[in-house]
């Protein structure tokens, strides 16, 4: 039952991509010089509607949409920026590689970043929405940034899409991901004149129009070539208009795997929200050995499920050893012996550390039929049921 493809890999096909066909008889796949609107503008325009987004800009992965985001906030060389404790590297490494420094804050039972330990004045926060868990965002805060890799289509309590309410909000079209295009990412504002400014950061700092050369008005700044290819952004259209129905396959699953993995000593169901993308079913077990032997169990049947320890960023060899290719070790350098970049937790990370260290999670399967999904589930039952 081990998928060999995740999510969305499983609905890519050729009939439902005009688009890249398209393009390749254009022989253009690069979007300022591809007959307007570009695949890239296409993309943009579907997903301001389906997201609800003010503005929304293509680049080519999920990192570079957190590092152009980031610049957007005209950050200076140094400043901190507060980022959960239980997230992917790459956060981290796309503060750093703006000139900033990551401050890992301890997050709640959920595993959304604890807002209570921010400091006073706090100017800039990403928060994550992992494994399709819509966190809850900090008050008072100039610039927050959604983090929404793995939490497409995910809303808040109040109904706003993920990704939506913060200053920005970045998703990733990585092969892993809910939606897929290998890589591929985007930013989404709510502010126009926001997206302005990101645009022209990812073309050299231009003003471009289609069609044209670059364009560098009085003004203007310098930026990065980070522009979305033609190709790849004709197979995200491809996923967005399946992304409706692979969420309703997972909300399918999600529910069928619940009712057959009944409750017993020792292990909990993290339940998900209505508002959470129901990408696995989070089980919090006893101890860390029964956790292992659970996911040792799992992986001799071919059942997929994984741990979270890999995500504790104070662990991860990136952030402990403050490993940097400068010789100086910027811009690790700037938070020697300033108490402002100390990592924020009330107890060490200990709770977090333990939590960590007695999940697993199990991934679900939208491109399964209802029965697929129940057998899949009472396989998964069965194995936890022995242990």
């Amino acid at each position: 039952m081990l998928r060999p493809l995740p999510y969305g890999a499983n609905y890519l096909g050729w009939r439902e991509t005009p688009e890249l066909r398209q393009a390749l008889d254009n022989k253009v796949l690069f979007r300022y010089s591809a007959p307007a609107p570009s695949n890239a503008d296409q993309l943009e325009s579907y997903a301001v509607e389906r997201l609800g987004a003010a503005r929304a800009l293509a680049v080519p992965n999920g990192t570079q949409a957190l590092r152009v985001a980031l610049m957007g906030t005209r950050p200076r060389v140094g400043d901190p920026v507060y980022i959960p404790a239980v997230t992917f590297v790459a956060v981290a490494g796309a503060v750093l590689s703006c000139g900033l420094v990551p401050v890992p804050v301890d997050v709640d039972a959920r595993f959304g970043l604890d807002a209570s330990l921010l400091p006073e004045g706090a100017e800039r926060v990403v928060v994550a929405h992992m494994e399709g868990l819509v966190a809850e965002l900090p008050e008072h805060v100039p610039y927050i940034i959604e983090d929404t890799a793995q939490a497409m289509g995910g809303r808040h309590e109040d109904g706003r899409h993920a990704g939506t309410v913060g200053y920005a909000g970045t998703f990733s079209f990585h092969h892993a991901k809910i939606l897929t295009s290998g890589e591929g990412g985007l930013v989404v504002v709510r502010d126009g004149a926001d997206w302005d400014v990101l645009r022209s950061y990812t073309d050299h700092g231009s003003a471009r129009e289609q069609g044209k050369y670059p364009a560098w008005n009085a003004g203007a700044f310098y930026g990065e070539n980070l522009c979305a290819n033609e190709a790849v952004t004709a197979v995200q259209l491809q996923q967005f208009r399946r992304l409706d129905e692979i969420l309703d396959s997972l909300e399918r699953h999600y529910a069928l795997a619940l009712e057959t993995i009944a409750a017993r000593p020792g292990i909990t169901v993290a339940a998900k929200r209505s508002g959470d993308v129901k990408t696995s079913v989070r089980l919090v077990l006893d101890s860390r050995e029964l956790r292992d032997l659970a996911l040792n169990r799992l992986t001799e049947q071919g059942l997929p499920c994984w741990s979270l320890d890999k995500y504790l960023l104070p662990d991860h060899p990136v952030v402990a050893g403050r490993a940097s290719l400068y010789a100086d070790g910027f811009p690790w350098n700037l938070a020697d012996g300033d108490d402002r970049y100390r990592p924020l937790s009330h107890d060490g990370f200990a709770a977090t550390r333990d939590r960590l260290g007695r999940t697993l999670c199990i991934p679900l399967a939208p491109e399964l039929d209802a029965e697929g999904q129940r057998l899949m589930a009472k396989q998964i039952a069965t194995v936890l049921a022995a242990l």
